[in-house]
């Protein structure tokens, strides 16, 4: 009896870790291993559950990985957009690029698991997935676009700039930390701070003529 008891107690706190517990631990597992050395079998054995037991909430790994990318996407675009619209209104446009880039940073390095997965293994899967993430990804894309083509429109940058390739650089930039970054040196509000020096002042001295 008291064995029987035990088993069931066992089979309900695995049961218990659920879709959004199995996503957690998917995208930890996405962040330290990559992609291809991520199993169905890994994530189950890392979630204390049956290998069998994910299907009662994902049909494939590539369902799980669609869900990774979504949710990775919408963090950082939330905390993005969030931080902004947290700015005063009269906040002036170097504030408002250097909050955006503050947050976009903070989301990689300090917040999830989801958005480290993202930038990590989103070239590394399935053409199909990389298809069905594209419209989260060009909802954020376009967030930034607004915001960088606003910011041309008061005078805040030049007039001449290409908003499309200032985006991609800003972001590819960002996200390319994540492949060097070490937190023990240093933190992620520093960085963001240096990154908006270089993008708004340059590095070139300039000599007073």
């Amino acid at each position: 009896m008291a064995q029987n008891t035990a088993i069931k107690v066992n089979e309900t706190s695995r049961s218990a870790v659920g879709r959004d517990g199995v996503l957690d631990i998917a995208a930890r597992l996405f962040r330290e291993q990559r992609y291809g050395s991520v199993s169905l079998r890994k994530i189950a054995e890392a979630a204390g559950i049956k290998a069998g037991s994910i299907y009662y909430h994902f049909g494939s790994k590539d369902e799980i990985v669609a869900a990774v990318l979504d949710a990775g996407i919408r963090v950082v675009h939330e905390s993005m957009r969030d931080a902004v619209t947290d700015l005063r209104a009269d906040a002036d446009g170097e504030t408002v690029l250097r909050a955006a880039i503050r947050a976009h940073l903070r989301a990689l390095i300090d917040v999830s698991d989801y958005t480290s997965a993202n930038v990590r293994i989103f070239g590394q899967v399935p053409q199909s997935v990389r298809d069905a993430n594209l419209p989260t990804r060009r909802a954020y894309e376009a967030e930034w676009d607004s915001l960088l083509s606003q910011l041309k429109k008061d005078g805040t940058l030049k007039q001449d700039v290409d908003i499309r390739r200032l985006r991609l650089m800003l972001i590819g930039t960002l996200n390319a930390t994540l492949d060097w970054f070490d937190p023990d040196r240093g933190s992620a509000d520093a960085l963001s701070r240096t990154y908006a020096d270089v993008f708004l002042n340059g590095i070139l001295q300039r000599q007073d003529t």
